[in-house]
């Protein structure tokens, strides 16, 4: 993506949330990450999401991150849409990492500092002055899973920065849900952040989802968000409660390994997780195939198996 105008054109549907594959030892599998995204733009996903909370990046370097950056966006070229996530508490490198994405024809995807006692002021003036560093702007990603949620009237102000084109939305309490959809869809393009309950906020005017367990079940997830982007809620509805299983079993294992443990199952490029995550043992891995099978015997889920 050239500029700013250009993201808000194309920042729209279901992007997936593209885990890091790693060997065993730790090390960067991009043979296996170059494959994963292949797959995923030949299934008509609308875009990717690199580097996130579940692509593990707090596991790794700043060097790294540039590295997996460059990596992808030679491997995407201006295919689809590519948010990169350039979160850091160091402005320092939130700054080096925003600029970086964009230049590379990304969309920087950035958190608020995670840093203790930070007030709402802090947090505005953080992505005021972070905002015009990327040419392409930036996406807010509102991540309660990091230690901070921001309130929907404190994303009403930072929706007044320029260069910001959009929220990620973490928070998906139907009070924030119904705030946010109602205020600020329309004035930047807004996602859900979660594929566990996306059908509400889509309902609610959201512009699109990221989908961490659609690497793991990409036919279904897809079938599902498209049913209810051409508005037949209905079998959205049918589709997303076929993989309750699986979304019970995330819940229980973890995530990004369960939904890796998954992907390993069916042939993909799932890789190990880095520490201080696990890998799955081999009784979660025996319940992860158990339901994937019952999947795959199911054809209303379109999973088959290597």
């Amino acid at each position: 993506m050239r500029d700013i105008d250009e993201c808000r054109e194309r920042l729209h549907g279901i992007f997936n949330i593209t885990v890091t594959p790693f060997t065993a030892d730790g090390a960067f599998d991009f043979a296996g990450l170059a494959r994963s995204i292949e797959r995923v733009i030949a299934l008509g996903f609308d875009g990717i999401l690199i580097g996130g909370t579940y692509g593990e990046f707090p596991a790794m370097s700043a060097e790294e991150r540039v590295e997996l950056f460059r990596r992808v966006m030679d491997v995407v070229g201006d295919r689809v849409p590519v948010m990169l996530c350039s979160a850091a508490s160091d402005v320092r490198l939130a700054r080096d990492l925003i600029a970086l994405a964009g230049d590379l024809g990304g969309l920087p995807m950035v958190t608020a500092p995670f840093v203790s006692e930070v007030t709402d002021g802090q947090i505005e003036a953080f992505f005021r002055d972070i905002a015009p560093v990327s040419k392409t702007g930036i996406l807010v990603y509102n991540a309660p899973g990091i230690g901070i949620t921001l309130s929907p009237r404190l994303l009403e102000r930072i929706a007044d920065i320029e260069t910001v084109v959009g929220v990620k939305q973490g928070d998906l309490s139907p009070t924030a849900i119904d705030e946010i959809g109602n205020r600020l869809a329309g004035r930047l393009r807004l996602f859900c952040a979660s594929d566990l309950a996306f059908l509400g906020p889509m309902a609610l005017g959201f512009d699109g989802i990221s989908s961490t367990n659609s690497g793991a079940l990409p036919e279904l997830i897809l079938a599902a968000y498209r049913a209810i982007e051409s508005g037949d809620g209905a079998t959205a509805r049918d589709l997303h409660r076929l993989w309750f299983p699986f979304r019970e079993l995330a819940r229980r294992f973890g995530q990004p390994q369960t939904t890796k443990a998954a992907m390993n199952l069916r042939g993909f490029d799932g890789g190990s997780v880095r520490r201080p995550l696990l890998d799955l043992g081999t009784e979660e891995r025996a319940r992860v195939a158990e339901v994937l099978t019952a999947f795959a015997a199911d054809s209303r889920t379109g999973v088959r198996l290597a």
